[in-house]
């Protein structure tokens, strides 16, 4: 056995941690189950866990509302740093198919300490979209139950603080409960809940274009719908873009499932592309047919209406399907929350499960199940701290569980970002083997890490203002500033802590960087 430091050559076998359960680069195996997953089943959990029609309910009246009817071209813009991203996680996953991904892939490239930043930014963005989906399904639930027996306090019941944190309980429980046995167990719920969304999905977008011009808010489709250039203001613009990356985030859980993946190297960075691909035409089909039926304005049934803005499908359900088939959409938007809430905790678990492995974390994460090969303490960690972190936010304030939300948009250009950038200084020296290297390791990665870069600035800077978010404020400053840097403040405080207790990873001992693949001559 050689190690080289050009690239493999035709005809060489690639040995990575994966394979090899350690390396000379020092990435470890972690007792994961192999080969549970292929490209179809890769791809399906990277769209469940962003949730399309539960993303779509709430934010195209928030999107509509800030761009008007260039919705479907700040659809395409937000799309670009998010594909632009996904080209690095792919020639990143090739080089180092690690369920650690960005963790472990900017370990390798700027270090322990970034690295381990970049890990909490994921760990800390996936517990508070795992809260908000919990609520979102909880309230679904009981509207839906409402719904079906015709009785409206039935559905009331979600009003009810102590009914909906216990209902919201249970669910996380039985997400928990799903993850923690594994890619099998996951796989199967995903394909009967993610395929009942987008058929739903479907079927209202043929009847929205079917029903244009039958209300009086009705608009005809122009092509300068498409064109980023006709929205009215820089500012809203980003606001915009702010809200369409967050409706293309979870799309990399296929690549956290990468140690379980049939062929790591290769098929979760082409589920990524796949995952991007039908989220990017589901939402332009449902904005653009939605606007034509309804259009964009803040009157009636206009996608804008204040009163309907953040539950767009309750509002459209009944006039766009009819009374017997809107019911569907409740029941999709339902599946949505709920498939995306199990699915999501696969790369926070996956996430912690690498950090402790390479003792960026207590080693007592790192433990996988015998049985299941799942890692069962990072997925019960991931479901109680969900379940604590929603109930304590749910009883402190609903206007603070908000801000966590609009927060939430900072940590996904934080690590987002940071991952991009590490693919390109991972594979600095590569650059100018060929024209492929440059572009794809290089240049492409490198703009969208400075697209997201220009979003996390901007969105800061948005967020010192007590009016962003909810409204509410702390000694002046915007609580969602004061959420959004007191989260990374916090995980700055416990890298430091953590430093003290396993000062081998922060050394660089554990976890080497920039160290070549090892390479089999056959």
């Amino acid at each position: 056995m050689t190690q080289l430091d050009a690239r493999p050559q035709a005809g060489d076998t690639v040995r990575t941690a994966a394979t090899d359960g350690g390396g000379q680069d020092g990435v470890r195996a972690k007792g994961l189950g192999r080969n549970s997953v292929g490209l179809t089943g890769s791809a399906v959990i990277g769209i469940s866990t962003v949730a399309p029609v539960y993303c779509l309910t709430s934010t195209l009246g928030s999107t509509a509302g800030e761009v008007g009817l260039q919705m479907p071209a700040i659809f395409l813009a937000g799309f670009l740093p998010m594909l632009l991203v996904a080209f690095a996680y792919r020639e990143l996953n090739k080089a180092v198919p690690d369920c650690g991904t960005s963790f472990t892939w900017t370990v390798k490239a700027f270090g322990p300490r970034i690295g381990w930043m970049c890990g909490w930014g994921l760990v800390v963005a996936t517990i508070i979209v795992l809260s908000n989906l919990a609520g979102v399904a909880t309230s679904y639930f009981w509207l839906l139950a409402g719904e079906i027996t015709n009785n409206p306090e039935i559905a009331a019941l979600d009003g009810n603080k102590a009914v909906h944190i216990v209902t919201c309980l249970s669910l996380i429980a039985v997400a928990t409960a799903i993850s923690y046995r594994g890619m099998t167990a996951t796989k199967g719920v995903q394909y009967a809940l993610v395929g009942l969304q987008l058929v739903v999905l479907a079927l209202f977008v043929v009847m929205a274009l079917q029903k244009a011009d039958s209300f009086a808010t009705s608009v005809d489709f122009s092509w300068s719908w498409l064109n980023p250039f006709s929205v009215g203001s820089f500012a809203a613009f980003t606001a915009g873009i702010s809200l369409s990356i967050f409706m293309y985030w979870g799309w990399d859980a296929c690549l956290t499932a990468n140690e379980e993946t049939i062929g790591s190297e290769k098929t979760p960075g082409r589920a990524a592309l796949i995952s991007m691909v039908v989220l990017v035409g589901s939402y332009l089909a449902t904005g653009i047919a939605a606007q034509m039926a309804v259009g964009s304005g803040d009157k009636g049934l206009g996608l804008a209406n204040p009163e309907t803005s953040d539950n767009v499908f309750a509002a459209l359900a009944g006039p766009v399907m009819g009374p017997g088939l809107g019911i569907l959409l409740f029941v999709a938007v339902l599946a949505s929350a709920a498939a995306s809430l199990q699915t999501t905790f696969i790369p926070v678990a996956r996430t912690v499960l690498a950090m402790s492995a390479y003792e960026a974390l207590p080693p007592s994460l790192g433990r996988t199940h015998p049985r299941f090969k799942t890692p069962g303490r990072a997925t019960v960690l991931a479901g109680v701290a969900t379940g604590v972190f929603y109930a304590v936010m749910t009883l402190v304030s609903d206007k603070v569980l908000v801000d966590t939300i609009y927060a939430l948009g900072l940590m996904i250009c934080f690590y987002y970002s940071i991952t991009a950038f590490a693919c390109v200084w991972y594979f600095r020296r590569e650059l100018t083997a060929s024209a492929r290297d440059f572009v794809f390791k290089g240049a492409l990665p490198l703009l969208g890490g400075v697209l997201l870069a220009a979003v996390f600035c901007k969105t800061l800077y948005d967020m010192w203002d007590p009016a962003y978010g909810s409204g509410s404020s702390v000694l002046g400053v915007g609580s969602v500033f004061v959420i959004g840097v007191g989260l990374l403040a916090l995980g700055l405080v416990i890298m430091v802590v953590t430093e003290r207790r396993s000062p081998a990873f922060f050394r660089g001992e554990v976890l080497t960087k920039e160290t070549p693949a090892l390479v089999m001559k056959d």
